[in-house]
């Protein structure tokens, strides 16, 4: 990298390309997990160029965009330990990393917690599985939940944050993922979980990116993507 400075698991409703605490699993095989640091530090993030050999299980020819298209966040994050950690990665659109950067620090000032923070490539690709390791992740060139069309995730621009606490949850209340059943209770107070108007849907909102949970019927509470979908 070069540096610049089936079952229905959610995420993601059909894309239009013309505008278009449950313990933990352990790391998937291959991740770097990240390591909590010593004493608080500030926001730090890099914007990093990325290659195929980078995107090994996430990305392949026939994707709408193209490696060139991405670009890899490395960057600090609040976690559930209530403690600063380093090497956070998330993979996104080009066109919107600067922005999402903006996202990320706001949250890590209001030091909101994400449980994890790796590319789905630590999984394979497999978006089950990431989200059984409760993993905040963004690109990854698959179809949306139950649909022959591209999920946003597949342009990188959609993010899905701490997909445990908040879960994809069908029309008829169905949540895929047992441990995570519990927080189709959105009353739920825990911590990560997100609500209506508070700071993570509010800091997605102020660069103009719509939050799954507002959908009808069907919601995907960890959602957030440029087009709303």
């Amino acid at each position: 990298m070069t540096t610049l400075a089936t079952t229905v698991t959610g995420c993601g409703r059909d894309s239009d390309p013309e505008p278009t605490s449950p313990a933990p699993p352990p790391t998937a095989t291959g991740a770097r997990p990240s390591s909590p640091e010593a004493s608080p530090q500030g926001f730090q993030s890099q914007i990093k160029k990325v290659t195929a050999k980078d995107l090994p299980h996430s990305w392949r020819k026939g994707c709408p965009v193209a490696p060139s298209g991405l670009r890899m966040i490395e960057m600090t994050y609040w976690g559930m330990d209530d403690k600063p950690h380093t090497g956070g990665r998330l993979v996104v659109n080009a066109d919107h990393a600067e922005d999402l950067v903006k996202v990320f620090r706001k949250l890590y000032d209001a030091r909101y917690p994400i449980e994890r923070m790796e590319p789905v490539d630590a999984y394979k690709g497999d978006d089950f599985d990431s989200i059984e390791a409760n993993n905040t992740s963004a690109f990854n060139c698959r179809n949306a939940t139950g649909s022959g069309n591209w999920s946003q995730h597949a342009y990188g621009t959609a993010v899905d944050i701490n997909p445990c606490e908040n879960p994809y949850v069908t029309a008829s209340g169905k949540v895929a993922h047992k441990d995570c059943v519990k927080f189709r209770d959105r009353d739920r107070r825990d911590p990560g979980v997100i609500h209506d108007g508070d700071k993570v849907v509010k800091a997605f909102a102020s660069i103009g990116w719509g939050w799954g949970g507002d959908w009808d019927g069907t919601k995907d509470y960890q959602h957030f993507s440029a087009s709303g979908r």
